[in-house]
């Protein structure tokens, strides 16, 4: 049935890729300097943005961050969010409009080693920004990341929905969930009434794509595997997860920072995104994929039986499709086949941020 002339305005009107939206826009990218943050960063600066960033250096050499150039293009600040006061002072002085919160430690198994550090980072430097946002007037909306990690996995068959409880019992999980509580705190104690700011908390499946150099993630290890003529070591290769291009994230992301200003009540909640239910694989299939699409490549099975892993882990995007008219755009296998077509034309030289550009215009937007 062809589409409405309303549904089509809607659509206009929700478009996350907007540059007549975010030209001129002040915003603030905490963790800009990651994977996913610069991403987000270099897409808000293609539609017109004015982005400052606040975040520790890059955690991983090679970086996405450094390999585009992004220091040079943004407002770069060095802050660590476990500090209050340098906190506070970032944000007054870069004044925005819309506050993207993506300074994390991110890492499953490092935070098993290193809990202390990643409750410290992911709750307390979650609320040391929430109080910062509390005294600054400019900030009109807030969209958070956490982690679909956040629920309380009982092994399912099914996706987990926004309703369903949440609950860590390793400390990566327990601390998104502390982080989640957190927003839930300022939401009903601080930001109703006259100092309204909508907080949208994001849910993503397992973000995959090109600059992700990070250690014990999948496809970065695959990559620094292969480029090296060795052999891919998998641990679980049955688990499932719900994998899921950087571009889908970073469309969700813009998508909910829009909403914060034009439907605040409609943003002001926490929202899944994730795969189509047939794009959910085992880890074995996408190693697969991944040796396939590089020259070589190959992956072996390595039990490891330290700490905890959920063996099936999936979300349901229900909510987001139908409040607000999101679904992705590419499948799994386009996923893995554009990261992997990344890597390897980095590795032979090709220019990072032109290879993003592109991968936005296949992706289909900026009039791609």
């Amino acid at each position: 049935m062809p589409a409405s002339d309303s549904d089509q305005k809607d659509r206009r009107q929700n478009d996350p890729w907007s540059a007549t939206f975010w030209k001129g826009r002040r915003v603030i990218v905490t963790g800009h300097t990651g994977f996913i943050g610069s991403w987000l960063s270099l897409a808000l600066l293609e539609l017109g943005a004015e982005v400052h960033g606040l975040a520790l250096p890059p955690t991983s050499d090679p970086s996405l961050f450094a390999a585009s150039g992004l220091e040079g293009r943004m407002a770069h600040r060095i802050v660590d969010l476990r500090d209050l006061d340098p906190t506070r002072q970032a944000v007054s002085a870069a004044a925005p409009e819309i506050v993207f919160h993506l300074a994390a430690q991110p890492i499953v198994r490092q935070a098993r080693q290193q809990p202390v550090e990643s409750f410290a980072t992911n709750v307390m430097g979650t609320v040391h920004l929430l109080e910062a946002l509390r005294g600054t007037d400019s900030v009109r909306g807030l969209v958070a990341f956490t982690t679909d990690k956040v629920y309380r996995n009982r092994e399912w068959p099914w996706a987990y929905r926004e309703s369903d409880a949440l609950g860590g019992i390793e400390p990566y999980g327990a601390s998104k969930v502390g982080t989640e509580q957190a927003l839930d705190a300022y939401r009903s104690s601080y930001f109703q009434g006259p100092r309204r700011l909508p907080v949208a908390a994001i849910r993503a499946g397992n973000v995959v794509g090109g600059g992700d150099w990070a250690a014990d993630r999948l496809v970065p290890d695959a990559m620094r595997a292969f480029a090296a003529g060795e052999v891919l070591v998998i641990r679980r290769p049955q688990a499932v997860r719900p994998w899921q291009h950087v571009l889908e994230a970073v469309g969700a992301t813009l998508l909910l920072g829009r909403l914060t200003l034009e439907q605040p009540d409609l943003a002001d909640q926490a929202w899944n995104f994730g795969p189509r239910e047939e794009d959910r694989q085992p880890v074995g299939w996408i190693a697969d994929r991944l040796a396939s699409a590089w020259p070589g490549g190959r992956w072996r099975h390595e039990p490891d039986e330290g700490g905890y892993e959920a063996g099936l882990l999936a979300v349901s995007s229900d909510k987001a499709r139908s409040l607000l008219g999101w679904s992705p755009r590419w499948t799994v296998a386009q996923a893995i086949d554009s990261s992997v077509e990344w890597y390897r034309r980095w590795h032979e030289g090709e220019d990072a941020a032109a290879l993003v550009r592109e991968q936005m215009r296949a992706y289909g937007i900026f009039g791609g």
